[in-house]
């Protein structure tokens, strides 16, 4: 936005109503609290979604009370420090949503800041620090049951997954995953073992149902897509974590994962320490040999992630390992949904 557009974009927020629930003013002169900031980013948000507006507004220098006047503000006064809050609150919001922009502008009354706060993702409600607030009034607290479900509920309107995405092309999937991909397809259908090989990658994916007429979906993207692709997904994170944490719980190594994710199963399985334990019967000099973990469990547990992964919430899943137990968690919900189904254990 341009100056002259910021200056009447400012008034005209100034002579909304007082109880207008996307946009807020706060005086601010010389500091504010972060976790206020984090909870009127998260209430805002909720707000613009509820509101079916495109940007939520949090402005500082500018009195709360009718008639709004501009008192400036100090919050903040270098760049810098105000380009940092965006990672600082995206690091606190459970899909990584920030700050859109941060404006400054000068009046003869002082410095006014204006923050730019995106609407919740459709589904999603924007949790600051695990907590999603809401707005009634001028008041601020915990998003009302009624409002959470309505957002929650524009996720059941359609398949993120199988939305196709316009800007990738079958260039953007890499060709290791497709190979391995037409491999196991082979062995879940043999039937093909003649025509597969004359197919090409638009047909094979196509009748793989990761495309459609040829277009490429987000399934296809998460499963077979090159590392450089994960744009295509944003805001979504196609990512897996390892965390190796010792009997302190005090963390000792950690990887990242990313695309394709038909590929990462055994890149995962390589970090785990599946160690070998040695079990002695009972009549016998000869022990038994196991691994600690059956490295099917382990597979399909995490296949089980990638595949019930909420990708809007816009979290990452998790392999976590310590010298009790492997943890793998994601964001959503397991089909059919009970109690604790975000967490699976592979013990």
């Amino acid at each position: 936005m341009t100056p002259a557009e910021l200056r009447a974009k400012l008034k005209e927020l100034m002579n909304l109503p007082a109880e207008t629930e996307w946009v807020e003013f706060k005086e601010a002169k010389t500091s504010f609290d972060p976790e206020k900031l984090g909870e009127y980013f998260s209430a805002l948000s909720n707000e613009a979604n509820l509101n079916g507006q495109k940007t939520g507004w949090l402005v500082f220098g500018v009195t709360d009370k009718m008639p709004r006047q501009i008192v400036g503000t100090k919050y903040k006064s270098d760049r810098p420090s105000l380009d940092a809050l965006k990672k600082q609150i995206a690091d606190h919001t459970g899909n990584r949503l920030t700050f859109d922009q941060v404006y400054e502008l000068s009046f003869p009354e002082g410095r006014v800041l204006m923050f730019e706060i995106p609407p919740a993702l459709r589904g999603a409600p924007t949790a600051w620090k695990g907590h999603n607030y809401g707005r009634d009034g001028e008041s601020i607290g915990a998003l009302n049951p009624r409002e959470y479900e309505r957002i929650r509920g524009q996720a059941t309107r359609e398949d993120w997954s199988t939305q196709i995405v316009e800007d990738a092309t079958l260039a953007d999937l890499d060709p290791q995953a497709i190979q391995f991909a037409r491999a196991q397809y082979l062995k879940k259908h043999p039937q093909h073992v003649t025509e597969l090989p004359k197919w090409d990658d638009a047909t094979f994916l196509n009748k793989a149902k990761v495309c459609i007429g040829g277009k490429v979906t987000r399934a296809a993207l998460l499963l077979l897509g090159k590392e450089e692709s994960a744009h295509f997904l944003s805001p979504a994170q196609a990512r897996v974590t390892w965390v190796l944490r010792d009997e302190r719980n005090l963390e000792k190594d950690y990887q990242h994962f990313d695309l394709p994710f038909i590929l990462v199963g055994d890149r995962v399985l390589g970090k785990i320490r599946n160690l070998t334990i040695r079990h002695l019967p009972s009549g016998t000099l000869f022990p038994n040999e196991v691994t600690q973990y059956d490295p099917w469990v382990i597979r399909e547990t995490l296949h089980n992630c990638i595949a019930h992964q909420d990708y809007v919430m816009g979290g990452r899943i998790s392999v976590v390992e310590t010298p009790e137990l492997l943890l793998l968690t994601n964001l959503g919900s397991f089909i059919p949904g009970r109690k604790n189904d975000s967490t699976r254990r592979a013990a």
